[in-house]
């Protein structure tokens, strides 16, 4: 964690709604051999279950599901507004097809429960608590469902609890 500094998320001070909808994050899982990463602009940040949650949204389709699924950690990465074309890139290229992290010019680097990158200015390492297939039949609001899964992609759902925040030093 050279270049980084734990703090509790209490002392986060930051604006959750334009950090992840305006900044975008990368959500990145796997480990040291194999990871994944992918930029969202939608997710939640909160507490549940009498813990500090974040919550994320995956589309079906999205390489970085499986590496989700099938890990108990990872983690939300932000960065300032230099690395934009990075977060552009890893939204628009897949891990499947060659070495994303190079291409967009990231470093990563690996926490014992998650890889993040070197370049980010704030990182949440999480826990996976619950993951669940959004239901197009839940949705009280029927125009959602047109206006946000014409392709019947519906988003899976995962709440992770905080273990740790990392600011850069």
């Amino acid at each position: 964690m050279s270049g980084f500094k734990e703090i509790s998320v209490e002392e986060l001070k930051f604006n959750a709604f334009t950090v992840i909808n305006k900044g975008w994050m990368l959500v990145t899982a796997g480990n040291s051999e194999k990871c994944n990463t992918m930029t969202a602009s939608w997710g939640a940040l909160g507490e549940l279950w009498n813990s500090y949650v974040s919550m994320i949204f995956i589309r079906p389709q999205r390489y970085t599901l499986g590496f989700i699924e099938k890990e108990n950690y990872y983690s939300l990465c932000f960065f300032d507004e230099s690395k934009r074309s990075a977060l552009n890139y890893c939204g628009s290229h897949s891990g499947r097809d060659g070495d994303k992290f190079k291409a967009a010019g990231l470093t990563p680097a690996y926490d014992e429960a998650a890889p993040y990158f070197k370049e980010a200015r704030l990182v949440l390492i999480c826990r996976k608590l619950y993951g669940q297939q959004l239901e197009p039949s839940c949705l009280a609001d029927k125009t959602i469902d047109a206006k946000c899964y014409a392709s019947k992609d519906y988003h899976k759902e995962f709440i992770g609890s905080i273990e740790k925040a990392l600011i850069r030093e």
